[in-house]
């Protein structure tokens, strides 16, 4: 199954890659022929994806190096290992995750920004830092990230984490304009694209509440579909963008 696929021959670094949706994606990518390489802060959880990965996309190139995304060194590090095993970066899925509300806007703690400041914008700076060079230099670079309809459209529990996605989309956004920029007249090469859910979901969830409808909710495997199939567009077309997988608010 490896390496004859729609992704043959690429290497793609998933960021957050330990949880259930890097999970996924670490099986996704290496069944449409990529070499995968994982990170994650929790050594054990990101073993064990990797181990999952590996074996169901039938030997596939899956590796897994435990990074602080949090340390922009370690980050740059990651990413000069990656291109010096593998020859070259052509894409960074940012999946970490995380999330802190409130019952009402007036009980809002700033002890939640500190938090999903560090987790959701930080870790894009970092890795959008370390990874935007090499992925310019590939012809099918992209900086996938991924965000919540909230961002769009915040409700009052929902203020520290809303903002610290909108903060991660703008900073995205501000990559893309640099791919853009890179291409000159005649247009980017790489792409720097935001995939906006709702919430996901995955079978473990579904499992704990078999009554709950999530209604609106993603799938960890549509996520991952989706992200393989932007490889399939190219780098103008979705360089920039918000591709929802889920309606508008």
């Amino acid at each position: 199954m490896a390496g004859n696929g729609a992704l043959s021959g690429a290497v793609i670094a998933v960021a957050g890659a330990g949880g259930p949706a890097g999970r996924a994606a670490l099986l996704r990518l290496a069944e449409a022929g990529a070499t995968v390489v994982g990170a994650d802060n929790d050594p054990e959880r990101l073993s064990e994806a990797v181990d999952a990965a590996r074996y169901a996309a039938g030997g596939a190139t899956v590796t897994g190096d435990t990074v602080d995304l949090l340390d922009l060194q370690s980050t740059r590090e990651w990413a000069a290992h990656i291109e010096k095993n593998f020859g070259r970066i052509d894409g960074l899925v940012h999946l970490v995750g995380g999330w802190r509300g409130s019952e009402t806007f007036t009980k809002t703690s700033l002890d939640d920004w500190d938090f999903l400041e560090l987790l959701l914008i930080r870790t894009v700076q970092h890795t959008s830092l370390a990874f935007h060079e090499a992925l310019q230099r590939s012809e099918r670079g992209r900086y996938l990230l991924i965000s919540a309809a909230g961002a769009s459209k915040p409700t009052a529990g929902n203020a520290a984490y809303a903002a610290a996605k909108a903060a991660a989309e703008a900073w995205t956004l501000a990559m893309a304009d640099y791919f853009r920029k890179a291409g000159g007249p005649d247009g980017p090469t790489s792409a720097a694209a935001i995939l906006v859910v709702k919430a996901l979901v995955h079978d473990a969830m579904r499992a704990e509440r078999p009554n709950a409808k999530f209604a609106g909710f993603t799938d960890v495997k549509d996520l991952a579909d989706a992200i393989v199939d932007v490889w399939s567009e190219p780098a103008a077309e979705v360089n920039g963008k918000r591709l929802w997988l889920t309606e508008k608010p």
